[in-house]
């Protein structure tokens, strides 16, 4: 067995493989665990299987992460491994740090995670342990070296990008606004100022589904919801 059968066999469900590494002692993964391999949506083709599940049409709460577990539990017992997801807690997985551990992320300009091939749209969707030690891919270099970095100015409202820490009320409050239409029906224009996610936009549909709830758990610190 090898990353590439994992892979292989994720993408038939819409995910693909976006990381792997050797955890290490205090790195929170679970008891012997020799490789954590990292799944995250396969885009374009994500949405549309997503999107016809059943999870996804039944109308109950948290649709991903439901089809997130039965999808990825269901590949875990196939390689027989542990399937890890970032809504187990808390204390929740540590799936930033696991992120940059596996060398296929990194810090962005934005202070967001950048993936080498999935730029600034890169989500993982869960994770599966597996006891024994798989040799490992080589580790790409970072997108952000020999980019023009778009990201750091493309917020309107300058709440992502400056270097500065995420101002969330800012941007929750641009999402509720005439002018913030853009950002809430297509996306973040951060993340997708990104050169490296050129391949990886996403249907407007998904966008707004993403932004939706990214909107819906938010809980302002001044009250304001203008």
């Amino acid at each position: 067995m090898t990353p590439c059968d994992i892979d292989a066999a994720a993408r038939t469900d819409g995910l693909a493989l976006r990381g792997t590494f050797h955890p290490a002692p205090g790195d929170g993964a679970p008891d012997r665990c020799g490789t954590l391999l990292l799944l995250g949506p396969d885009e374009p083709r994500f949405w549309p299987i997503f999107s016809a599940s059943s999870e996804f049409l039944d109308g109950a709460r948290a649709p991903l992460d439901r089809w997130s577990k039965r999808v990825i539990g269901s590949l875990a017992e196939r390689f027989d491994g542990t399937a890890v997801f970032p809504s187990d807690g808390p204390p929740y997985p540590s799936f930033f740090g696991w992120a940059l551990a596996s060398g296929d992320a990194f810090s962005a300009p934005p202070g967001l995670l950048v993936h080498a091939r999935a730029g600034l749209l890169i989500s993982y969707r869960g994770a599966i342990c597996l006891p024994q030690r798989l040799d490992l891919p080589p580790r790409p270099a970072s997108p952000c070296i020999a980019c023009a970095q778009p990201c750091r100015s493309a917020c309107p409202v300058g709440a992502l990008g400056s270097g500065a820490p995420y101002e969330v009320d800012a941007c929750q409050r641009h999402l509720r606004r005439p002018e913030g239409a853009d950002c809430r029906t297509r996306g973040c224009l951060v993340r997708r100022a990104c050169p490296a996610s050129a391949n990886m936009q996403r249907q407007p549909s998904q966008a707004a589904f993403h932004m939706a709830s990214f909107m819906e758990h938010w809980r302002p610190e001044t009250g304001d919801t203008s």
